[in-house]
């Protein structure tokens, strides 16, 4: 056996795929050991499988980790397989004893991770868990009756009271290499053929910790400024910072984007009042993770519990409309294919598409949340499913519940120009602003010039936003009545 100072301490990345501010990696590193760095293509039964989008998106991202890792002189050990026996046998193989790793939150990610601690503690190795893709743990911010936060503006303001970044930890300038074996991440088959549908994402995404902190500096040297009111507006490319699957993979920590962002606040650099809305969303995103921890099976069973008697319907084509972008309403429609070509939605788009599917269609928000993970870049545990239930009325901080979304109004109010929708939804490029988020209700022969015939090349909507609106408000109002009797 290697002597103590020779041992190295094994970092065993999983949703944290970057060298710089990584507290498990800073902690091995001051270990003074040699460092090695592991990622396991995890394949437990228990753990829910990655989509077809994020697996796009790790594949990309552990080409740019082992790079950034072969630069600093080190090697990045890829195994696949149950993460336990997987990690030990790492362990065996490169005979580290100290073992460092950033939490996960996921109840099944914790059971998994609890009992490889208590695994290799048993076999007298150092085995040692960090925080490091929130900015507060989901337990550590309580109400003053010591329960958690189920509304997000207290919960935000009490994070906002008591949180301070911690000082950062640099990116490590030596790594070590160790011979032994590592699978080829071809072999792992993330990336999709026959076919490619992932090929445009390359002209959108740059995957990896360079292309984290590249959108971060772009995003704070202008957009931040307007973001208070450019957030909403899906027609502008830089109206969002589009940080949200580089956050997912933890190619940058909410840490980093917080000192960023409150440095440019303190020397005036930015619009105060923008930039903390831009933090609020980081916000989001934390209160997410709340409910998440509190409540595991978030995926799966309603946070309101009265939304288990909700009268859904099974409505398989108008389903299978909404997947394919083929619903009859242009701002649905334009949400649905920028999903399909670009792994990614405007934020205020995907409020819209969500109601539409759960309020005028009526389908059971877990269709939907199944979608977008598979779809998604960013496809999120905590993110996905919470905001799935806030639009669907069946999660924490809902209220109202009865909203139902107009696609009309907010395809007029939010993408004004209409821009996002002939990006989009090219067979009504040519047709004028005024009716292109209600083509049904131009002039035939105006369709007509524009080249549009309604039931062939665009299709009818699926469901009359009245007949919609009214049978959703029915469907609550009949939740309500049962809540009321019970």
């Amino acid at each position: 056996m290697p002597d103590s100072e020779s041992t190295p301490a094994l970092v065993w990345f999983r949703n944290d795929l970057r060298l710089e501010d990584n507290p498990a990696l800073n902690a091995a590193v001051n270990t003074g050991r040699p460092v090695l760095c592991l990622y396991i293509l995890e394949q437990d039964s228990d753990l829910r499988d990655r989509g077809g989008a994020s697996r796009w998106w790790l594949h990309k991202s552990l080409e740019s980790l082992s790079a950034d890792i072969e630069s600093a002189g080190g090697r990045l050990i890829l195994r696949a397989g149950d993460a336990q026996k997987a990690l030990i046998a790492a362990v065996e193989d490169t005979e580290a004893d100290a073992v460092f790793w950033n939490r996960r939150y996921g109840a099944a990610e914790r059971e998994v991770d609890s009992a490889i601690k208590s695994a290799l503690k048993d076999k007298g190795l150092r085995a040692e868990s960090f925080n490091g893709s929130l900015l507060t743990e989901p337990w550590t911010i309580e109400t003053q009756s010591g329960g958690h936060y189920r509304v997000f503006s207290p919960y935000w303001r009490a994070v906002q009271a008591c949180y301070s970044a911690p000082s950062p930890a640099k990116k490590p300038k030596e790594l070590a290499k160790l011979d032994v074996a590592s699978d080829d991440l071809a072999d792992w088959e993330l990336l999709p053929t026959s076919p490619n549908w992932a090929d445009g994402f390359e002209d959108v995404w740059a995957p990896g910790e360079a292309g984290a902190q590249e959108r971060l500096k772009s995003f704070l040297e202008s957009p931040v400024n307007q973001y208070k009111i450019d957030r909403n507006r899906p027609d502008l490319k830089n109206g969002t910072s589009g940080l949200s699957p580089h956050l997912h993979f933890g190619e940058i920590g909410p840490a980093q984007i917080w000192r960023a962002t409150q440095s440019r606040i303190d020397s005036g650099e930015v619009n105060e009042k923008s930039a903390r809305v831009f933090l609020s969303e980081i916000g989001w995103r934390e209160f997410s993770y709340v409910q998440l921890f509190q409540n595991p099976d978030l995926a799966t069973e309603n946070y309101n519990d009265d939304f288990d008697n909700m009268p859904w319907r099974d409505d398989e084509d108008g389903y299978v409309a909404w997947t394919k972008g083929r619903t009859g309403y242009p701002i649905v429609d334009a949400g649905m294919r920028q999903l399909w070509h670009t792994g990614w939605m405007h934020n205020r788009v995907r409020m819209i598409v969500a109601s539409f599917l759960t309020k005028h269609l009526l389908v059971h928000w877990q269709r939907g949340e199944d979608w977008f993970w598979d779809t998604l870049v960013d496809a999120d545990p905590a993110s996905n499913s919470a905001s799935w239930q806030w639009t669907a009325g069946s999660g924490a901080d809902a209220a109202p519940y009865f909203r139902v979304f107009n696609p009309i109004t907010q395809g007029q109010k939010f993408d004004e120009t209409g821009d996002y929708v002939r990006q989009w939804v090219p067979e009504l490029a040519d047709l004028p602003t005024k009716h292109i988020h209600a083509p049904w209700e131009a002039y035939d022969d105006l369709l007509s010039k524009a080249g549009v015939t309604l039931g062939e090349t665009y299709p009818y909507p699926i469901i009359e936003h009245k007949k919609g609106r009214e049978r959703a408000l029915d469907a609550y109002e009949t939740l309500k009545n049962q809540r009321d009797a019970a």
